[in-house]
């Protein structure tokens, strides 16, 4: 099938021609004739990366009255990105459209040539939530006039948060538009909304709901925890030509990976929230330049962030739920192009990718750590093609590397950081994904348990009038004599303390023996948490509390009933 027999206009045909696509992706062979011909809204499934944005653009560019200048059509989408992006495409498309207006709102940009653009009248806006309820409540965004409105990404608009913004503006656009409503996934949110504001809308799948792209390959690669770093450099290390986004859980992990990935030779950068605007667009530039090659992000920078030829996602912490892994993945394997989606996982984290497994009906391709040995043999043969390497050692592909020198076949700087890397595994040690066998350990104080410790503790002779408490925290935790204090004086009054014994998971104290019951009590009644940890007092040991010599503060005895 061609554009042309989807009943596209010369001047589309035009603009299409010039953008070198040659047939329509399967969603746009579906999408692109209903919207054309019916009024009826529209849900439509497909993945990230399967033409999206010309399924819903180019008939909404046809059916424009440029003699109108009020907006007809409205594109809502999560992320400023995404809507610099889809601005660029449709006004590629419309290259040979004279007199269409196409106007981008977003926000962390100056509002005034946004403002300039509302006067100046819009046929199309392409939003983000945010700024276009701001522009409506000034009265400075219009949508009386909107005959078709795109929901874009919207599973991913709810996940950010913006389910209340997408009401209000669903609110101000007429009852007779079409809706359009484009996602990945189809979760429970995006069901809500489909129910609430659309009206029996038509359904277009490309693939199975909430499934893989045929064409990523899932990989999952496993390591010890204390390896997971290793892990990863060994794995960019046997890609030279990667080209790729790595993400972490936290802003500081995504910093943190990128600085030690640049301090091991690669072209890196970090992508989090912490930005400014001014600094991830530099990123995005040097990313999509491929002055950097790999980009470090968390899942919420990395929204909206529109590549066609990433060879690689990798996911360094694997998330917990299956849509955000389909959404990283899907980043790749996008334009007809093959990927890799590799999760780096350990023992403990089994589980999680069991788990998305059996939800996305998917077997990931379990590969090996690749050995010091595979890598220098495939960073000497990328350097040297004609090289013979099926045998070599490390010590013989160094010896090799010694009698090279830079010439018009060899970059000097190439050169230089693949003799760096073999010496690094020339002397590293070879990582397993077996289970440790480690020889069972003698209990010790500092070895046994927080339970086993405080079973086996014998108070020692105590303060008189006083009582040994425990508390399920220690040096492990981080707990010192004067914050262990500062949480015991929350019990409303000053605790006096006698003598302190902090060990590796737990601490012994003394109070008095008539604040004892009240302070476990109040701890009870009032979880609270140390470092993350929750708050445990008991008695210290099996010996029952002593009552104190001393009389009870009236004085005298009890009297007898």
């Amino acid at each position: 099938m061609t554009f042309l027999q989807l009943g596209l206009r010369k001047e589309l045909l035009d603009g299409i021609e010039l953008l070198g696509f040659n047939e329509p992706t399967p969603i746009q062979q579906e999408v692109i004739p209903f919207i054309l011909k019916e009024k009826r809204d529209l849900v439509a499934l497909g993945q990230t990366g399967t033409g999206k944005t010309g399924a819903f653009g180019l008939p909404l560019l046809q059916q424009l009255d440029l003699q109108n200048s009020k907006t007809q059509a409205l594109i809502l989408c999560p992320t400023r990105e995404l809507c610099i992006q889809i601005t660029h495409d449709l006004k590629s498309f419309a290259k040979k459209m004279p007199g269409v207006r196409v106007l981008a709102l977003y926000g962390g940009a100056d509002i005034r040539p946004q403002l300039d653009g509302l006067d100046r009248g819009a046929h199309l806006i392409v939003a983000t939530p945010g700024r276009l309820l701001d522009l409506l409540r000034t009265r400075k965004a219009k949508l009386f006039a909107v005959e078709r409105l795109v929901l874009d990404e919207a599973d991913e608009m709810l996940n950010m948060g913006f389910e209340e913004d997408l009401n209000s503006i669903l609110d101000e656009v007429p009852l007779s538009a079409q809706r359009l409503l484009f996602s990945a996934t189809m979760p429970q949110r995006v069901m809500r909304m489909m129910h609430t504001y659309m009206d029996d809308p038509h359904e277009i799948t490309i693939g199975e709901r909430n499934t893989l792209s045929e064409l990523v390959e899932h990989q999952v690669l496993l390591v010890h925890a204390k390896d997971h770093y290793a892990g990863l450099r060994r794995i960019l290390d046997a890609t030279p030509g990667i080209y790729g986004l790595i993400f972490c859980r936290t802003k500081a992990d995504t910093q943190l990976i990128s600085d030690r990935l640049a301090t091991d030779g690669f072209k890196t950068a970090a992508l989090h929230g912490d930005l400014l605007h001014e600094e991830r667009e530099a990123v995005m530039q040097q990313f999509r330049a491929h002055q950097v090659k790999i980009v470090v992000a968390t899942d919420v920078a990395a929204r909206g962030l529109h590549i066609n030829d990433l060879s690689h996602v990798i996911h360094y912490n694997i998330p917990d739920d299956q849509n955000t892994y389909t959404h990283r993945s899907g980043r790749t394997g996008r334009a007809g192009k093959r990927g890799v989606s590799l999760a780096i996982i350990h023992a403990r984290e089994k589980f999680k990718l069991e788990r998305i497994e059996k939800i996305l009906g998917q077997t990931f391709k379990k590969i090996p750590i690749p050995t010091g040995e595979t890598i220098g043999r495939i960073l000497l043969q990328n350097l040297l093609p004609q090289a013979d390497v099926a045998d070599a050692s490390l010590d013989e592909i160094s010896a090799t590397l010694e009698t090279l020198a830079a010439s018009d076949e060899i970059d000097a700087q190439a050169l230089m950081k693949v003799r760096r890397t073999v010496d690094f595994y020339r002397v590293a040690p070879e990582l397993s994904s077996e289970p440790e066998k480690v020889k069972p350990k003698p209990k010790t104080a500092e070895s046994m348990t927080g339970r086993e410790a405080r079973e086996k503790h014998v108070p020692r002779k105590m303060t008189e009038g006083m009582i040994e408490l425990v508390v399920n925290l220690g040096k492990r935790n981080a707990l010192t004599g004067e914050s262990l204090s500062k949480l015991l004086n929350q019990c409303g009054k000053p605790i006096p303390l006698g003598r302190i014994n902090i060990v590796e998971m737990q601490a012994y104290f003394e109070v008095p023996y008539p604040l004892s019951h009240e302070i476990i009590n109040h701890f009870k009644q009032h979880p609270t948490e140390f470092g993350g940890r929750p708050l445990n007092i008991a008695f210290a040991g099996n010996a029952k509390p002593v009552e104190s010599r001393k009389q009870n503060s009236r004085g005298g005895k009890r009297r007898s009933r």
